[in-house]
């Protein structure tokens, strides 16, 4: 290993350690305030800690949509061509769409075996907390997704943050590029040192990751009881964290069955990629630094910045499971049976409706808003999973970040064999 390497390590490994502490020292200032001050002193103080963590994220943000552009249209010109790009496409159409059902399908298996809604007490339920995300639900709906996929402007996708519709756009940019061959060399020059620019940027920023977690943590901490959550949602949590276990087991055998023994190499690299998802609730924080580390354990650029970009909009799987899982816990919570058909039926809805809606606050509990109202199952039952679901949101944005990070590394194995198998 290189002094260079070695020195990298040495950093990544340091902020990881920053990282587990800022949780702890977070988690324990929490619990201080909420156990020795006010309701409403607690609640404010929450709302001021959390700022760490919305700057944080602010920054990240930032850098998104520059770093998806400017790689994805590097990516696509260097690939050449429109039959490479319909290859990788395609591949990883595939992986992320089985990858959904299996974990839709872990999901419906899970809350069927355990049944964690079955004879809970819904007295002590604030329904009125569910108002927000039911209005949401408006939003979801075949239409609004097609319209969802495609920009009206690259301005106006960029401001926000769409990344489907960024990824659109890009993709038509980058294929108008590599048609137009030497006579565009300049741009694609220019792009790409910019994406190497916004990677630099991405080291400045994760300096803040320690600082953030410890806002995010505190926040949350500082107004939930602990103690009261652990008692009244043990056996949604247990169940939900046992899914969401075996979804890790899932992937990681299917990542050592493609990848082998550099499986291991690559749980190592996505460390702190994974420790900063869980702190922060927000996957989409650790795309530019999953971007850097991808490309470290070895996988193109161009295949990085083609497949990260999609797996954001269409393979987020620890989202997936949780849809079905808490869809079905409110329908058992109200006592409402639903047959295996009617089940499957909602597991192909949720493929559907789930994948417009990259970007979104609270994705997963508007889906499973608008799951319920489909089927009938009243939506106000969202408010049974609003208080414990910022700590399931922590399982499900570590599992986005571990399954893109399979997805990517996968294809673009298969992508290099197939390199190396051209030049024999």
């Amino acid at each position: 290993m290189s002094s260079a390497e070695t020195k990298k390590a040495g950093l990544l490994s340091n902020l990881t350690t920053q990282i587990l502490i800022a949780m702890i020292l977070g988690a324990a200032l929490g619990i201080v305030i909420h156990n020795n001050i006010s309701e409403a002193t607690a609640l404010e103080f929450s709302n001021k800690i959390k700022i760490l963590a919305t700057i944080f994220i602010r920054l990240v943000q930032m850098i998104i949509s520059p770093l998806v552009f400017t790689t994805l249209v590097v990516g696509i010109a260097k690939l050449g061509n429109v039959s490479a790009v319909g290859r990788i496409g395609g591949r990883a159409l595939g992986w992320f769409f089985t990858a959904s059902f299996i974990s839709l399908l872990l999901g419906m298996f899970f809350v069927n075996i355990l049944e964690p809604g079955v004879g809970l007490n819904l007295s002590n339920v604030d329904l009125g907390t569910a108002t927000e995300v039911a209005e949401k639900t408006k939003t979801i709906s075949f239409d609004n997704f097609i319209e969802h996929i495609v920009p009206k402007s690259i301005f106006e996708a960029m401001a926000t943050n769409e990344i489907l519709q960024i990824v659109v756009f890009s993709i038509f940019f980058g294929l108008a590029a590599a048609s137009l061959g030497d006579y565009v060399k300049p741009v694609v020059v220019f792009l790409d040192k910019t994406s190497h620019i916004i990677l630099k940027m991405v080291t400045y920023v994760m300096n803040f990751a320690p600082i953030g977690v410890f806002g995010a943590i505190a926040g949350v901490f500082a107004v939930r009881d602990f103690q009261e959550l652990a008692i009244t949602y043990f056996k949604f949590f247990g169940s939900f964290l046992i899914g969401i276990s075996s979804l890790w087991v899932v992937l990681i055998l299917v990542g050592y069955i493609f990848l082998k023994s550099r499986m291991t190499v690559l749980l190592k690299r996505i460390v702190s990629p994974l420790i900063i998802a869980f702190g922060t609730t927000s996957s989409e924080a650790v795309f530019p630094k999953l971007t850097e580390e991808l490309e470290r354990f070895g996988v193109k650029d161009k295949i990085v910045s083609f497949m990260l970009p999609l797996g954001y909009s269409f393979n987020l799987d620890g989202s997936m499971m949780y849809m079905t899982f808490a869809s079905i816990f409110i329908a058992q919570a109200y006592g409402i049976e639903l047959d295996i058909a009617t089940q499957m039926t909602m597991l192909l809805v949720l493929m559907l409706t789930s994948k417009g809606i990259a970007g979104v606050p609270r994705a997963s509990l508007v889906v499973v808003a608008a799951t319920c109202g489909m089927f009938d199952i009243p939506i106000e039952g969202i408010a049974l999973i609003l208080p414990i679901d910022h700590f399931c949101d922590m399982f499900r944005s570590a599992t986005n970040v571990l399954g893109n990070a399979l997805a990517t590394s996968v294809v673009g194995q298969w992508e290099g064999n197939e390199e190396i198998e051209a030049t024999e």
